[in-house]
């Protein structure tokens, strides 16, 4: 069972890259897609397809927020802010090569 998600974060693409540049090359297991876009109103939109919301939680715990908490703890010192909400999405159908 697929697991989709979208996450508005209140980052620019600056920090974005400097975020994919410490997460390293290989991509995570399990993941299908992600796509950031740039908010109209300022700040990013994460879409993300994992293969099971497992592979997700293991990302986030393993790799991702190790980096993500690094850096803004350089912006916000020990007081880091609270995650950005995640809104899951229902999956009917996923088209891939």
């Amino acid at each position: 069972m697929t697991y989709a998600f979208t996450q508005d974060v209140p980052i620019n693409a600056e920090l974005y890259q400097r975020i994919v540049a410490g997460l390293g090359e290989d991509a995570p297991k399990g993941l299908i897609v992600h796509v950031a876009t740039e908010r109209p109103e300022g700040g990013l939109r994460y879409i993300d397809l994992w293969e099971t919301e497992e592979d997700w939680e293991r990302f986030a715990e393993d790799r991702l927020h190790p980096v993500v908490h690094g850096f803004l703890s350089e912006i916000f010192g020990d007081q880091l802010p609270d995650e950005p909400e995640r809104v899951a999405m229902s999956v009917i159908h996923v088209w891939r090569p």
